[in-house]
């Protein structure tokens, strides 16, 4: 069989090539017609400037699925596992055109990295012809890398809860946010989650912004009983966990107009209020239904209209009891941070008063 001729793909001023164009990426479901590799870069060309709201500027991994997505695929846990289906690209690939801009990064470690910067609309779609399905971009711009710009608000539901419980907790959040004088801007996960976003001034650290998050999940705590921020999952229980460690260093959340490794090739898509709180089914939100919500204009397009001031959620982290929570484990031990053992697997006598292991040097 004849090999399908190369496609070409036009964004902004540049035209990218697209090799293997009908390669399936998403197989059809009851609901979409398969979605070729074509379709991807298509569709990252078609939402061109509300994603490149997303990704301006900002250092970007990219998740990369380069033989497309099926069911029971798994995504690579490390640069070891050689057993997953798609991997994070947190480097810039190999080949990258000459156009392609990049930025220094240093992770939790100390290592640093050079990490694609999107610049231009032709990045995100060159990235499609390397497999990207999902964009991962930081919360910080080229210019500062050290200080977040943006707060990010993960609403995850857990086993015992669905949607509509999300989104009641999302409809919290956005009265405690414009209690607190603070604008935030939701957006499905493309799964079952939501994001909030509120637009910072660069002003703080990842750690002050990381207390932030905390400080906002125990004040929904507090007005909700379906909230939880409870780092162990034993412990979270039928709630909806406010993931903190989202804002921490080198951990990010899937962009704005970025598809989702699920079926019907659905997408992270921004809302208003008032469309979240109406929206039954996320998956009504994919990449055959999302460009003619766009005809209506970006639901984001204010969002970078005022940065805002971090000290109320600051406030509330002094204010509200819990302390210090654990980090992700390929942390190192953070000062105060409890001990990382699960809670039903912890003997009181093997540790002390500040959580270290009785007997560790």
């Amino acid at each position: 069989m004849a090999k399908t001729p190369a496609a070409h793909v036009q964004a902004g001023e540049r035209e990218v090539r697209i090799s293997s164009p009908d390669r399936v990426i998403y197989e059809a479901t009851d609901r979409t017609p398969e979605v070729t590799k074509l379709m991807v870069a298509e569709f990252f060309a078609t939402v061109g400037d509300p994603l490149m709201r997303a990704l301006r500027e900002r250092p970007t991994a990219l998740e990369r699925w380069p033989d497309g997505w099926r069911e029971g695929m798994k995504l690579a846990t490390g640069p070891t596992d050689k057993e997953g289906d798609g991997f994070y690209q947190k480097r810039t690939p190999k080949g990258a055109p000459d156009y392609l801009e990049e930025v220094e990064i240093t992770f939790p470690s100390g290592r640093k990295a050079r990490e694609i910067c999107p610049t231009e609309l032709a990045i995100p779609v060159w990235c499609a012809q390397m497999g990207t399905l999902t964009f991962h971009p930081w919360p910080v711009r080229r210019a500062d890398v050290d200080h977040p710009d943006e707060l990010r608000i993960d609403l995850d539901p857990q086993p015992g809860t669905d949607f509509a419980d999300v989104v009641r907790v999302a409809g919290v959040a956005r009265e405690t946010l414009e209690e607190l004088g603070l604008r935030g801007f939701a957006k499905t996960s493309g799964n079952r989650g939501v994001h909030i976003y509120v637009r910072i001034r660069p002003e703080w650290t990842f750690e002050e912004l990381r207390h932030a998050a905390i400080g906002f999940g125990r004040e929904l705590e507090r007005r909700d009983g379906g909230v939880t921020t409870a780092w162990w999952k034993e412990e979270r229980g039928e709630r909806i966990f406010v993931d903190f460690n989202q804002n921490n260093r080198d951990r990010t959340i899937a962009s704005a107009y970025s598809l989702r490794p699920k079926p019907g090739a659905p997408v992270s898509t921004p809302l208003t209020w008032e469309e979240l709180a109406d929206l039954k089914d996320p998956r009504e939100l994919n990449l055959f239904t999302v460009p003619d919500l766009l005809a209506d204009g970006d639901r984001w397009a204010q969002i970078d209209d005022e940065a805002y001031d971090l000290t109320p959620l600051l406030e509330l982290w002094e204010k509200l009891p819990g302390g210090e929570l654990n980090f992700p484990p390929d942390y190192p031990k953070m000062p105060g941070e409890p001990p990382r053992v699960q809670p039903s697997k912890k003997v009181a006598s093997h540790w002390d008063e500040e959580g270290n292991r009785i007997g560790d040097t």
